[in-house]
């Protein structure tokens, strides 16, 4: 029996998060018998209405828990009989790794640490089962910045992170591969390109540009609004991932990427076109009136891109959505999904804006 066939017991940790939830969404559609067991500490990003109309599914559990405590992550190993770990927990965005960094050390590196110790201890108590598997999902922003015409990113890529996120991340990517050549855990590593879609905070770009245009507000574009990323819609990712936890090697890096390079700029206007035609009674219309330019943010990577060739030739799979078909599908879900994102525009949420953009 492969590994895909295999009945598995999943936890997914930061499942309530934005790629976790999709993802949790993802695994439970097309993984009917499996058990998923979600843990999420509910930060200011992890919402469990990310994970709404689970509850009622046979083999599902929400655990609200840190991933730095100890003792609830070997309880939940043993006592849910997990043979797969899915590590999505992290703090994620760039901007909050620069006005407080301690907390993405926390989270990304000890966090990390955590899990890797509770699964390798319990991993070895099994008599080390071939078919288990720890994936670490992280970033393609461990590998730093691109020029224009530098070739994109590879799995072999020197890492060169340019900030506390990234940094933290790559530390923890560094843990991950450690584990695999120390202990032969079965870890496998991916690294992502940026990701939109359904269930995103509103404080990253696509979400922020998309909410500011349906309350008027002005659009914040970082610097001349040339830096170039590229644009995977987490639905993709999400079967990538499944792909690489069935199929992946133990030790390997995949990178997953979206083969949508677009500068930043560009995609705002994009989205601005996209919202004067999807959205009716916009406040401002049409709607690219409202983009501003703003200071850049301190160490602001120029270009990221992604050569996903690996994941392709090894496993099979591919991304199906272009950007435009991505946010279509985007801003159908932000404007069918007020009463999910409103009640996020909290206080703390307009502060933290105000001092990133001050605005």
């Amino acid at each position: 029996m492969s590994l895909s066939e295999e009945k598995k017991s999943i936890l997914i940790t930061g499942g309530a998060g934005f790629i976790g939830s999709n993802f949790v969404h993802h695994w439970c559609q097309n993984n009917l018998n499996n058990k998923v067991i979600v843990l999420d500490a509910l930060t200011y990003a992890g919402n469990p209405e990310n994970l709404a109309g689970l509850d009622d599914r046979q083999n599902f559990k929400f655990i609200q828990g840190d991933i730095c405590d100890r003792p609830l992550i070997d309880n939940l190993l043993k006592e849910e009989h997990i043979t797969t770990v899915a590590h999505f927990a992290a703090e994620s965005h760039v901007d909050r790794s620069i006005l407080g960094p301690d907390a993405f050390i926390q989270t990304n590196v000890i966090g990390t640490f955590t899990l890797l110790e509770s699964f390798r201890h319990y991993w070895n108590g099994k008599k080390q089962p071939e078919n288990y598997r720890f994936l670490h999902v992280s970033t393609d922003e461990v590998y730093g910045s691109l020029e224009a015409d530098d070739p994109a990113f590879t799995e072999t890529t020197p890492y060169a992170p340019n900030s506390p996120y990234s940094a933290s991340k790559a530390g923890s990517d560094h843990l991950a591969r450690a584990y695999y050549h120390t202990y032969n855990v079965p870890t496998i590593i991916t690294n992502c390109s940026n990701n939109y879609g359904p269930y995103h905070f509103p404080e990253k770009l696509i979400p922020l540009m998309c909410i500011n245009i349906l309350l008027g507000k002005p659009l914040p574009v970082y610097g001349d609004g040339q830096n170039v990323r590229d644009w995977l819609y987490v639905g993709d990712h999400c079967s990538a991932l499944e792909t690489v936890i069935n199929q992946g090697k133990p030790g390997e890096t995949y990178n997953i990427g979206g083969n949508n390079e677009v500068k930043n700029l560009d995609l705002v206007i994009l989205l601005c076109d996209l919202m004067d035609e999807l959205a009716p009674n916009l406040p401002v219309k049409p709607a690219k009136q409202l983009i501003t330019f703003v200071k850049d943010r301190p160490g602001h990577d120029r270009r990221y891109a992604i050569d996903a060739t690996k994941i392709k030739t090894e496993l099979g799979w591919s991304p199906e959505e272009t950007v435009e078909n991505g946010l279509r599908k985007t801003i159908k879900w932000y404007l069918n999904n007020r009463d999910w994102w409103q009640p996020l525009l909290s206080k703390e949420y307009q502060d933290y804006y105000l001092k990133v953009y001050n605005q």
